[in-house]
């Protein structure tokens, strides 16, 4: 799929604020950097793009096939980062690069830890020595907050922590980032958030140990899924739904809302918490090839019950989210489907509907 970058009919999104705006998304060849690029793109935007080699094949930045400038590099390598971002002058940066994977970082804590926490320092290090850069948002995870079970969700005031490697580190992103709002970009006046998603689902993702590539996986193997913690909940929302979030608090920061620069989280509206479950069964429904049946758990620690909060985003941004569970689901097993029928990658229809859906909806940023 070639790149597109017309907006005729669509209205003026985020103000038109991205449109020739040089950004750069670090973390861009995975699943949600790779949709935020798309969007990017389609709104006019000069993306930069910093990460490593797609780590699975297929996978959804080769598929869309974008045209942008972009630099394959481990974060956790200063020098190059460094000297990159000093020769690219963006004006923004949205920051994905990550190990995204809880299970992962059971077995590989060091490299979590040190691309998580200290790949977010050299970025940020390298950023505040970039005059050109006004605006930074940094995605984290609702994964950062201390786990009590709790039913009502997390707020963005509630305790940081973490019981595995991920979520820590995650936390530790945190503080990172309100450590370098204090200490440096205060002074220089870029404005830096934090946001942290819900459980996010969506075409072309094929990380290991994820719910939604697990299920493709199964599907062309012609087995059923084996399905660990089935009765477990979780906050989950279209990738879409994340990255509008994303990009209002990247227009908030652009237009000097100071109060902007903090932590938000960007998650389904109440009562949009479901079971692994629930989501196989919508999955099922518009993908009947797909089966599953319940395996025995492992030992590893693994939260049952997550929610998170997103009354804050609601209220002082406006934000809301846009496809219920449903539709999140829907377009996500459309998605697969569409792929391994027929070889179609129907991101920019899926993007499209989704434009279209939050003008009905009459969302703030369109």
């Amino acid at each position: 799929m070639a790149n597109h970058s017309s907006m005729e009919g669509l209205g003026v999104m985020f103000s038109d604020i991205y449109r020739d705006k040089k950004v750069l998304v670090t973390g861009h060849t995975g699943f949600k950097g790779s949709w935020l690029a798309f969007w990017l793109s389609q709104m006019g935007a000069n993306v930069y793009g910093l990460a490593l080699q797609p780590d699975t094949e297929p996978n959804h930045w080769t598929l869309l096939n974008l045209d942008i400038q972009q630099k394959l590099t481990d974060i956790r390598d200063y020098q190059t980062l460094s000297k990159v971002i000093s020769d690219w002058q963006p004006d923004m940066v949205f920051h994905l690069a990550a190990q995204p994977i809880v299970r992962l970082s059971y077995s590989e804590p060091v490299e979590t830890w040190s691309t998580n926490v200290m790949g977010t320092v050299n970025l940020l290090e390298a950023c505040r020595h970039v005059p050109s850069i006004k605006a930074i948002v940094v995605i984290t995870s609702d994964k950062c907050y201390e786990n009590h079970e709790k039913k009502e969700g997390y707020t963005e005031s509630d305790r940081l922590g973490g019981h595995d490697p991920y979520s820590a580190s995650k936390a530790a992103t945190e503080l990172v980032v309100d450590s370098y709002r204090k200490s440096y970009f205060e002074q220089q006046d870029v404005l830096i958030a934090s946001a942290r998603a819900g459980n996010v689902i969506g075409g072309g993702d094929w990380s290991v140990d994820r719910l939604i590539p697990d299920v493709f996986r199964s599907v062309m193997k012609k087995i059923p899924l084996e399905v660990r913690s089935p009765e477990s909940s979780r906050p989950w929302q279209h990738v879409l739904d994340s990255l509008s979030g994303y990009l209002l608090l990247g227009q908030k920061l652009w237009e000097r809302e100071q109060s902007s620069a903090q932590a938000w989280n960007f998650g389904p509206v109440s009562g949009q918490i479901a079971t692994v479950s629930n989501v196989l069964e919508s999955i099922h429904a518009y993908w009947p090839a797909f089966t599953w049946h319940i395996a025995k758990r492992d030992a590893q620690h693994e939260t049952i019950s997550l929610g998170i909060n997103s009354d804050k985003a609601r209220k002082q941004l406006g934000w809301t989210p846009v496809w219920d569970l449903n539709k999140a689901t829907e377009n996500t097993a459309l998605w697969y489907k569409s792929l391994q029928e027929n070889g179609r990658v129907v991101t920019a229809t899926q993007w499209q509907q989704y434009i279209n859906d939050a003008d009905t909806a009459d969302v703030c940023w369109l």
